[in-house]
């Protein structure tokens, strides 16, 4: 695994959706735009997804999570720069966090899963 090429395509993704959220519904773009990001995402799920869902199913395990492992692209953050905010990515029931929301962000610059759990913790628990 090229884990340049998959950070490329991950930013390239992540910044397209972050496009789409800045247009309005009755935007000229909207459609294009809405096409552009649904083929980057079935092109990034073709091309990385057994990879990186095997690297989610593990951090699910660790986790002691029994939440289902979804896409990858449902794991990612609203933009390329800084961490995730508390609400970014896909919530997950882990019995290490028992009564607190956990999440996990596919984050690029270095492509990594990181769990955020509250305001609190925020750690990288894989790296590509």
């Amino acid at each position: 695994m090229n884990s340049e090429e998959l950070n490329r395509a991950l930013v390239a993704l992540i910044d397209k959706k972050a496009e789409l959220h800045t247009l309005t519904y009755d935007d000229a773009r909207y459609d294009d735009v809405e096409e552009e990001l649904h083929d980057l995402e079935d092109d990034f799920n073709d091309e990385y997804g057994t990879f990186l869902e095997t690297a989610l199913e593990k951090v699910h395990d660790e986790l002691s999570s029994d939440t289902d492992v979804l896409l990858p692209t449902a794991y990612l953050p609203a933009t390329t720069s800084g961490k995730p905010g508390p609400k970014e990515g896909v919530w997950i029931d882990s019995e290490k966090y028992s009564g607190k929301e956990a999440r996990l962000t596919l984050a690029p610059n270095p492509v990594r899963l990181i769990l955020t759990v509250g305001k609190a913790v925020q750690q990288d628990v894989w790296k590509a």
